[in-house]
This record gives C-alpha cells, sequence and structure tokens, in this order.
C-alpha cells in the first residue's frame, strides 16, 4: 500500500503517560525539543513526546474514512480545522500473491515421497472473508490505528456506498 498525505506542518505530541494530545506547531516543538522538555518518538508523522506533566487537554477529533476499492481517503478533523487528510492506494496484488503462494506450495509438496492423502481439512472459518476483501479490511484498520496512536480521536466515520454501475450507464434499467 502507497501512503500520500497531504499533511499540514505540524507535530503530533504525546504526553508523558502516553496519552494522545492535540498537535501543535513546529515553532514551538522545536521549542521544546532544544529546552529537553520533550524528545522525538517517530519521524513520520513527527511526533515528540513530552517530558513533564501538563493539563493534557483535548478537542474532539473525528476520522474520517472513504472506504474505496482501491483508494481510500481519510480526514482527521475538529470542529475548528482539518487536522491532517490524505488518500491511501491499495496495492490490488492480492490475487497473484496467493498464485505465488500455491506455485510454491505445489512444489513443495510434489517432493515428498509419500503424503497420508488430506481431504478433510478444508472447513472455511465462521467469518471468513475472501483474501482481497479480508485483505482491503486490514489496511483499513491499520490506518484507523496508526492514527488513533497519534490523535485523541473520539469519533469515527467510515463511508460506505453502494453503485450500481449497470444503472449509471443505462439509467432504464431495472
Amino acid at each position: 500500500t502507497q501512503h500520500t498525505a497531504k499533511l499540514k506542518v505540524i507535530v503530533y505530541v504525546i504526553s508523558i503517560e502516553g496519552k494522545q494530545l492535540m498537535p501543535c506547531k513546529p515553532a514551538k516543538a522545536k521549542k521544546l525539543l532544544k529546552t529537553g522538555k520533550a524528545k522525538i518518538v517517530k519521524r513520520f508523522p513527527f511526533t515528540i513526546q513530552l517530558n513533564f506533566e501538563c493539563e493534557n487537554q483535548v478537542q474532539d477529533v473525528t476520522f474520517g474514512i472513504d472506504a474505496g476499492y482501491s483508494n481510500v481517503g481519510f480526514s482527521a478533523t475538529t470542529k475548528k480545522e482539518e487536522l491532517c487528510s490524505g488518500t491511501l492506494i491499495l496495492d490490488n496484488k492480492t490475487s497473484s500473491r496467493l498464485t505465488e503462494k500455491r506455485m510454491y506450495r505445489k512444489l513443495r509438496r510434489s517432493k515428498l515421497w509419500y503424503r497420508k492423502p488430506r481431504f478433510l481439512n478444508r472447513k472455511k472459518k465462521i467469518n471468513w472473508l475472501p483474501p482481497s476483501t479480508q485483505r482491503r479490511y486490514d489496511t483499513h484498520i491499520k490506518l484507523l490505528k496508526m492514527y488513533q496512536e497519534i490523535l485523541p480521536i473520539t469519533k469515527v466515520i467510515i463511508e460506505t456506498a453502494n453503485f450500481d454501475i449497470q444503472k449509471i450507464e443505462n439509467p432504464e434499467i431495472n
């Protein structure tokens, strides 16, 4: 997956206890780092952790995800401003990865002299999803968790929409 984000020039802040705080401007972060009141935790997105007790006042942050097939749009906003936004581009290589995996498995099994027949191991799990759908779902969850580590997210909105492509191409179709 490729991550393109239109990040404002802000620095994400974590308290001494590890709680997410509101982001600050780079000038303030630079001052905190120079005086030894903060340390760098992550380079991308740039995140600092405070070395002193603070009030831990935060605003409500809403994280929105527009779940697409190959592009996932996201945005984090407060009531006053947008903190970050971007697009996550999915690689859609699940099918080719499974084909390669199948090839290696076939080669590995063909080298065995004798293998006891196995045919009763084809039961699907209860919450089974196709691999491509499962990967897309896992990517959405991973994106959300990444931003939950650095922002005090209070509300998550996931926009899903089903489009009838035939209806768009031919409006008279039922």
